[in-house]
């Protein structure tokens, strides 16, 4: 069922770990203030904060947690370091539940990462005593969170310092918040088809298995399909779009994409202007500058020869242009 929301927001807002906002909420009292989020990303978010641990009750300060994985036991466990009888697993997980349905209209999640209750990836579990731990642990609280919010985009801050990386979560997030404002306006079947059109070669530069997907499933609509019809499209749209867009979008796709592109003016270039183009676009698929060189090129051509369907391609401009996240990728 799509979820509707009641209010038109002005810009993106985005859960957070506490601590990465600054506040001194982790086990020793301190805090993990990320100058990238406090400093760049809140001129364009709107953060929420949550410490799942100070939220089920522990101090602050207080003894620090882990993940426990004993042989034989299917679940993973968090416990206190230095007391295993202490465990902390069912009140973390029984707060995220409670809290994510207050998220339907977040825009996506930043969690901090090797957190036993926020970390979404890599986060240590301990097995036996001595033996090296297993990286291959989600913290309690955000394996929840991506269970019960499988298409929300979630990024740790610190694989927001890899510049792709970046670029991807931060491009899911506003994909995301264009999706909740069509929703705000009320969810039509010609809405639906317009999002998808603009979307197009934004989806192509990251999976065109999805793109060819959507495609397929956009052709299905029916016009005369009702509401409830319209819903499932949506929610299932909105499934295979989150998808598609996590995977990362490498040179060679954007080279195939800005090549779509070019297509849609080439009649009008000079000879010398569609070599100088097709220059840049080998140039960017051998990864010897980043894509804003060539895509600054195409939007010069597309200022000098007009085209209202191009125009309007989200693809050329995903995000705010102030934020440079294409200038290093």
């Amino acid at each position: 069922m799509v979820e509707r929301m009641s209010n038109i927001v002005s810009r993106p807002r985005l859960g957070i770990s506490s601590c990465l906002l600054g506040k001194p909420v982790r086990f020793d009292g301190g805090h993990k203030r990320n100058n990238y989020v406090t400093g760049t990303l809140s001129e364009y978010f709107d953060f929420v904060s949550f410490c799942p641990e100070q939220a089920i009750g522990l101090p602050t300060p207080r003894k620090p947690i882990r993940l426990i994985k004993d042989a034989g036991e299917a679940d993973v466990r968090a416990v206190e370091v230095r007391d295993y009888s202490l465990e902390y697993t069912q009140q973390l997980d029984d707060y995220a539940r409670s809290v994510t349905p207050e998220m339907s209209g977040f825009s996506g999640y930043i969690v901090k990462k090797d957190s036993p209750s926020c970390g979404m990836e890599r986060v240590k579990i301990y097995g036996k005593e001595n033996s090296p731990p297993d990286k291959r642990g989600v913290g309690i609280f955000t394996a929840r969170l991506m269970a019960q919010r499988p298409d929300l985009p979630i990024e740790e801050e610190g694989r927001l310092t890899d510049p792709r990386l970046r670029e991807n979560f931060v491009t899911r997030v506003f994909t995301m918040f264009r999706w909740q404002s069509l929703l705000s306006e009320g969810l039509t079947r010609a809405g639906l088809i317009e999002f998808h059109t603009r979307h197009k070669f934004l989806l192509l530069a990251h999976d065109e298995t999805a793109y060819r997907e959507l495609g397929r499933l956009l052709s299905d609509l029916s016009v005369k399909a009702v509401a409830a019809d319209l819903d499932s499209f949506a929610a299932e749209y909105l499934r295979l779009l989150m998808v598609g867009l996590r995977r990362l979008a490498r040179p060679g796709k954007h080279a195939n994409v800005l090549m779509h592109v070019m297509g849609y003016v080439k009649n009008h270039l000079t000879s010398d202007e569609k070599a100088e183009m097709l220059e840049h676009i080998e140039a960017h698929r051998k990864n010897l500058v980043p894509v804003i060189v060539p895509i600054t090129l195409l939007n010069h051509f597309l200022r000098k020869y007009p085209n209202d369907y191009i125009a309007g391609q989200y693809y050329l401009e995903p995000h705010p242009r102030e934020l440079m996240l294409r200038n290093g990728i």
